[in-house]
C-alpha cells in the first residue's frame, strides 16, 4: 500500500499574537510546529504501514524551513518525504494550495491512500482535505477515528459525527482526513532520528510539478486575507474565585441580580 500524508508546518498556537501597528500575526520569535492533526494521520499511515505493509511519503507545501517537519515525520516511520517549495506559491489560499498539491502529488506517482489531519491549526478552515480529493477526482471522508480494516483496496474506517460515529467503506484510492481521537503519535526513535538526519528529501518547485502560474499563490487565490484583528472587549468581565461550590454560588448571586 502506498499512502500519502500531507503535514504543514504552522505556528505553534500558544504563541500567537498579533502585530498591533499591522493587523497581522506576528510569526517573529515564534516556534513552528507541525501542525497537531497532521501528527495523528502520519501515525495512522504508519501504523497501517506496520499492518499491511507499504511505504509512506509525506508532503508539505511551504518554505524550506518545512524541512524540518519532513524529517521529523521520517523520524516516526515515513519512508520518503517531498518538500513543494517555490517563491511562486506564497499568498496561496485554500484553493491554490490544493491545486499546488494535486500536481505534487500527481508528479510522486500512483497511491492508495492519502491522509491529512482534519484541519491546520493556523487556518482552521478543514478545506484543504476535501479540496485536494476534489482535484485528484477520488472519493473521501473527513473526521475519520478509526480505522478497523483494510484489504483488496476497500477500507473500512469510524467517522466520528456529533451523536456518535458511522461505520463506513471506502473503495481505494481514497483521501482521509482524521481526528485526534485516532491514536497517540509515537516519539521519534534513536534510529529514526539517524534516518531523519541522513535522508535525502526530493523538493519539486512549481516548474517541477507543471504547475500553471495563474493556478498557484496569489494569482491562482480565489480569497484573500484584507485584516486579521482581535475582537474589542464587550462589556465588564468579573473572575470568580474559590472553589467549585463556591464559585457556583457566586455565579448564582450575580444571574439572580440581573433578573
Amino acid at each position: 500500500m502506498n499512502i500519502i500524508v500531507c503535514v504543514k508546518q504552522v505556528p505553534d498556537a500558544k504563541d500567537v499574537r498579533l502585530d498591533p501597528k499591522t493587523n497581522t500575526l506576528s510569526r517573529e520569535g515564534v516556534e513552528s510546529i507541525m501542525n497537531p492533526y497532521d501528527r495523528h494521520a502520519l501515525e495512522a499511515a504508519v501504523q497501517l504501514k506496520e499492518n499491511y505493509g507499504g511505504t509512506v511519503t509525506v508532503v508539505s507545501m511551504g518554505p524550506p524551513q518545512a524541512e524540518e517537519v519532513l524529517r521529523e515525520a521520517v523520524s516516526c516511520g515515513a519512508d520518503e518525504a517531498v518538500l513543494v517549495s517555490d517563491r511562486a506559491f506564497a499568498g496561496a489560499d485554500t484553493w491554490a494550495t490544493t491545486y499546488t498539491l494535486m500536481k505534487a502529488i500527481k508528479k510522486i506517482g500512483t497511491f492508495d491512500l492519502i491522509i491529512c489531519g482534519k484541519q491546520a491549526i493556523d487556518g482552521d478552515t478543514a478545506q484543504v482535505g476535501p479540496g485536494l480529493a476534489h482535484r485528484l477526482n477520488i472519493p473521501f471522508v473527513t473526521c475519520i477515528r478509526n480505522i478497523t480494516n483494510c484489504e483488496d483496496s476497500l477500507l473500512k474506517a469510524e467517522r466520528l459525527m456529533d451523536d456518535g460515529y458511522d461505520v463506513l467503506e471506502i473503495q481505494l484510492p481514497a483521501l482521509l482526513t482524521v481526528v485526534k481521537d485516532i491514536n497517540e503519535p509515537r516519539v521519534p526513535s534513536l534510529k529514526g532520528k539517524m534516518k531523519a538526519k541522513k535522508i535525502s528529501i526530493t523538493s519539486m518547485s512549481a516548474e517541477d510539478i507543471g504547475a500553471n502560474p495563474e493556478q498557484i499563490g496569489l494569482n491562482g487565490s480565489t480569497t484573500q486575507v484584507v485584516r486579521v484583528f482581535s475582537p474589542e472587549p464587550r462589556g465588564e468581565k468579573t473572575m470568580l474565585t474559590g472553589s467549585v461550590a463556591e464559585q457556583v454560588e457566586q455565579l448564582i448571586e450575580k444571574l439572580e441580580a440581573i433578573q
